[in-house]
């Protein structure tokens, strides 16, 4: 098994790919058995019964049921869930495979010939096989994000090929002793054995993915994502378009050349083996190469594809068939007439149904993203009707007229040539495509990349690419530059070294980037260095960066980089440290070290890129160091702390991270959970230790830590348990709301309720994280989806997935009784019972019911005497700001954070807060007391504005933007206490908390409102 893994870990397969591998490869080398034997069999029984000559006729009768059964796939999809039609389309395959199977068995045991009944074999057959290829696929590529799909299809690939070897391994025992029905009649029975993986994956994956919201639509592909074009808009545009016209003709040509090779093998190849064993056996073994051939073809389809690109890959194809051809006609009449047919049959089904559809796909990625699945559908309709249509005739000049197969081979050979020609012709007209879709749509897609290995061989294109850069317009040539910087075609930095003069640093910093300068000269080396003292500092960042790949000039580089060592700008520096790193030489190591020192030990701001750098370089000697700056006031400095010491796996600072996390924002939060999974293994003894004491943060990060780290079974098992156990912990804290308001303290209430609701967030995050590892991303966030829909029945079938269970039962039903009893009333409870819910949370490890427990507990010594007034505690603070109109659809722990930023303040009559004119760093909640707003006119005279009371909000404009105030803000009538917030922690809590800032946006709003109306009492 260890072995087994270990392949999978080199040929880049992940934990998380495994469920899905032993999952679905079973059922795509199943069902790639049962298909081949499908198809050995009725191709043997048509053929050697009815005989071939009959071929043209039932092709004939195909292109004609193609739209029908179009029509009918379309009407079943339309009626059935994306589940239900997958279980029923492989039903139908069972079925008519099953029943075919009955018809034959029955056949051979009465002895009765019914020949008209093979046509119907034929074409019944061959739709099992084809809609089982794209059944699967399908089926495939909606269980597997893209990233993953990547890693997987190969895989799956490589099973449904071994099947057909082993198929036709089988074929050739079992045909010589019972015959081609038999063979036939093994189908259905692989068939029955793949159904039971097939089902099981379609529960588990496709139907949370199939629940009401989730939709191809949403994910931005399929069908639904087309265009609002009409079928017949798509037809017309094909026909007017050069390119879609060639790229059509390639699509219907082949496969037609493909049903004559098909003919002339099948012909000869009774002619060679008139007899129904010797022909099974022999078809069995062309299966067998066949498809080891399609095996080996795809251990090099990757590089071919890559070498040759997708127009040249359709080019090289068009090649084979003319040679195949060819080789078919001068050697039809000699003794190896059936190898050299065999060998032509065999190219042409490997290539079109192997290598040729990956080049018709990225065709169709040079049209715009929402209209490509609409042209390739009708492609594929018309070229699937007319490829039929063209092959069947190519077939009826020999049943028809009588033609040989000679002839017919002298016409393929023709056809191949014209196939040649036009593939020729359409590899232009891509080019062109490519070059106007780029220009077009830039490279915002990323899945043009494929294509640009052929796109950089090309002189043509490359030379509109170098036109695109000598132009005016500054977007087409960034992304001019991009493309060139894909090839690192050192050809191009003369051109490059010409644009570092630009005044656009984007271009500069651009070209900076898509140069090769692993061999230039010290000539180009001085131009680029030229760079480092450039006024923008991306620009420095960038020449440094390259001066660092210049190692064939160490001694130069070295001379250039020390100096930037003490850039100014915090990124050029550790750019510097990172490139002399680099050099390798005991001189740039000291250097490195001794800078690296010095800005750790001043710390701020500036050491924000160092400690990314020590990390990137894993100087694990600066870990103290780092450790340190876990201490620095400034938020950003503590997060890049935090990352550093997780990327040098400084598993001692693991307790410290954790303990800072119940004053910890979103991003620290973030930064400490990717900090544990880089550190590894050695991370989950010190986790697992804290988890069943930990807060509530603290148990959140873990869970979610310890379900990347730890391996399937221990999540499946302790991991699971520990989850559900928090879930039903957390449920008993239900009543807490209901005490406090038992004992009068409604505002206590208030914040149980946000508290009880974030606590309920924060462990079901953490029991989505352990079944996003058992079972699939896609499936938990279309789970999710659906819960949070407004619609109550899809709503239901969320919770009825989850209780039907998901990833591990216990858990996942766990989580569904614990949504569905979120709508529950609280029960009223008495004075004694809330005592001792408070006594009990007293002893909490959150720290948010201790301080309610505290609060209660203060409040009831005091026994209804008048509190004094004094400083606001944090919960105080929280109490207030909760009414504030300001903060008032903010979290409990949204108001936390601001109530740990905000500092209380007093100020005495007429003292001024703000000042028109004068820049002002803070924004002022109000606690006591009174603001006056007071202006000045254009004419010149000054006018009270308005009077600001407790709860509103004073200097947030000038403060969020840095501008000048408008207005003049003083105590007024009596001294004013406020809560005061400074600008940095302000915008950085907008940034990690989007309520927070639409809070802000909508008391901004308000004060407009307010000084509009002000100023039209003065205009009156």
């Amino acid at each position: 098994m260890e072995i087994v893994l270990r392949t999978l870990r080199r040929i880049g397969i992940k934990p998380e790919d495994r469920r899905k591998l032993w999952l679905m490869a079973p059922v795509f080398l199943v069902c790639g058995i049962a298909e081949s034997l499908n198809y050995n069999g009725f191709m043997t029984l048509f053929n050697q019964r009815l005989g071939s000559v009959y071929l043209p006729y039932v092709y004939a009768a195909e292109a004609v049921i193609l739209p029908l059964e179009a029509w009918g796939m379309s009407w079943l999809a339309g009626r059935l869930s994306k589940p239900a039609l997958m279980r029923a389309m492989y039903a139908i395959m069972f079925g008519v495979t099953a029943a075919n199977a009955a018809v034959l068995l029955g056949l051979r045991i009465t002895g009765l010939d019914w020949r008209f009944y093979y046509p119907i074999l034929f074409l019944s057959s061959n739709f099992v096989v084809r809609q089982q290829t794209i059944l699967l696929w399908s089926l495939a590529v909606d269980l597997c994000p893209t990233q993953q799909a990547k890693r997987l299809m190969p895989i799956f690939v490589a099973a449904a090929t071994l099947g057909g070897i082993a198929a036709g391994l089988l074929t050739q025992a079992v045909n010589p002793l019972f015959g081609p029905d038999a063979v036939y009649a093994l189908g259905p029975i692989f068939l029955l054995a793949a159904s039971f993986n097939y089902r099981k994956a379609i529960q588990r994956y496709l139907v949370p993915l199939t629940l009401k919201g989730v939709s191809d639509s949403e994910a931005g592909s399929g069908p639904a994502a087309a265009s609002a074009l009409s079928s017949s808009e798509y037809f017309r545009r094909t026909l007017r378009s050069p390119f879609l016209l060639g790229v059509l003709g390639l699509m219907t040509v082949m496969p037609a050349l493909y049903f004559l090779m098909e003919f002339v093998f099948l012909n000869t190849a009774h002619s060679a083996y008139p007899g129904e064993a010797d022909f099974g056996r022999m078809f069995g073994m062309v299966t067998t190469a066949l498809f080891t051939l399609a095996f080996l073809l795809q251990a090099v389809s990757g590089r071919l594809m890559g070498w040759l690109g997708a127009s040249g890959m359709l080019t090289a194809i068009a090649g084979v068939y003319v040679v195949s051809f060819a080789c078919a006609f001068a050697f039809l009449d000699s003794s190896a007439a059936l190898a050299v047919v065999s060998g032509g049959y065999m190219l042409t089904y490997l290539l079109i149904y192997y290598s040729a559809e990956p080049s018709y796909q990225l065709f169709y990625k040079t049209l715009p993203l929402q209209q490509r699945d609409g042209f390739r559908y009708v492609a594929q309709g018309l070229a699937s009707f007319a490829g039929i249509l063209l092959g069947a005739g190519m077939q009826a000049l020999h049943t028809v007229f009588g033609w040989g197969f000679p002839l017919l081979a002298a016409i393929g050979t023709a056809g191949a040539g014209a196939l040649f020609v036009l593939s020729w012709g359409v590899r232009r007209q891509y080019m062109k495509e490519l070059v106007r879709s780029i220009q077009t749509f830039g490279l915002a897609e990323r899945e043009l990349a494929g294509s640009f290995q052929e796109f950089h061989r090309n002189a043509k294109t490359m030379g509109a690419v170098l036109g695109m850069l000598r132009g005016e317009e500054a977007e087409a040539r960034l992304v001019a530059l991009e493309i060139i910087g894909r090839t690192q075609d050192a050809r191009y930095l003369p051109e490059l070294l010409a644009l570092l003069e630009d005044e656009d640093e984007r271009i500069r910093a651009g070209s900076l980037k898509a140069m090769n300068l692993g061999s230039a000269d010290l000539q180009a080396m001085i131009r680029v260095a030229s760079l480092v003292e450039d006024p923008d500092s991306e620009v420095r960042v960038q020449a440094v960066r390259q001066l660092a790949l210049m190692k064939h000039l160490q001694a130069q580089a070295f001379f250039f980089l020390r100096t930037k060592l003490l850039d100014p700008h915090p990124a050029v520096a550790a750019e510097a440290v990172k490139a002399m790193y680099a050099l390798e030489s005991a001189q740039s190591y000291e250097a490195c070290f001794e800078v690296i020192s010095q800005v750790l030990e001043a710390g701020g701001e500036p050491a924000v890129p160092i400690c990314r750098a020590v990390g990137e370089l894993r100087l694990v000697r600066f870990a103290e160091d780092v450790a340190r700056m876990l201490d620095d006031p400034h938020p950003s400095v503590r997060v890049a702390a935090t990352s550093c010491l997780g990327l040098l796996r400084h598993v001692p600072a693991l307790p410290l991270l954790l303990g800072r996390l119940s004053a910890a924002d979103l991003e620290l939060r973030r930064a400490t959970v990717q900090a544990a999974v880089d550190m590894g293994g050695a991370a989950v003894s010190p986790l697992k230790a804290r988890l069943p004491e930990a807060s509530p943060k603290e148990w959140e990060v873990s869970i979610r830590v310890l379900s990347q780290l730890l391996p399937d079974e221990e999540v499946k098992g302790w991991l699971a348990e520990q989850a559900a156990l928090k879930l039903a912990d957390n449920e008993s804290r239900s009543p807490l709301p209901a005490a406090f308001r038992s004992v009068g303290r409604e505002e206590l209430a208030t914040l149980a309720d946000m508290r009880l609701q974030e606590l309920r967030e924060a462990v079901r995050e953490g029991a989505w994280a352990v079944l996003q590892r058992l079972t699939d991303e896609q499936v938990t966030a279309a789970i999710r989806r659906t819960l949070a829909d407004e619609d109550e029945e899809a709503r239901s079938g969320g919770l009825e997935v989850l209780a039907e269970g998901v990833g591990e039962r216990r858990l996942s039903q766990r989580l569904a009784a614990a949504l569905q009893a979120d709508g529950d009333e609280a029960v009223a409870l008495a004075a004694d019972a809330a005592r001792r819910a408070f006594e009990e949370v007293a002893a909490s490890s959150d720290d948010w019911w201790r301080e309610m427990a505290e609060e209660w507990k203060r409040g009831e010594e005091r026994n209804g005497m008048p509190e004094e007034r004094g400083t606001l505690g944090r919960l105080n603070k929280v109490v207030f700001l909760k009414k504030v109109p300001f903060f008032a659809d903010l979290s409990l722990e949204e108001l936390g954070l601001i109530a740990g930023f905000a500092e209380e303040r007093s100020y005495g009559d007429e003292e001024v807060l703000v000042r028109r004119g004068e820049k002002n760093s803070a924004l002022f909640v109000i606690v006591e007391g009174n603001l006056e707003l007071t202006s000045v006119s254009a004419a010149g005279w000054e006018g009270t504005l308005g009077v600001l009371g407790p709860g509103d909000v004073c200097g947030a404009n000038s403060a969020l933007d840095e501008s000048p105030s408008a207005v003049t803000a003083q105590a007024f009538f009596g001294s004013v206490r406020v809560l005061s917030l400074e600008r940095e922690d302000v915008t950085r809590l907008v940034r990690l908390y989007p309520e927070i800032g639409i809070g802000l946006l909508r008391a901004s709003l308000a004060r407009i409102r307010l000084l509009e109306e002000m100023m039209m009492r003065f205009d009156s």
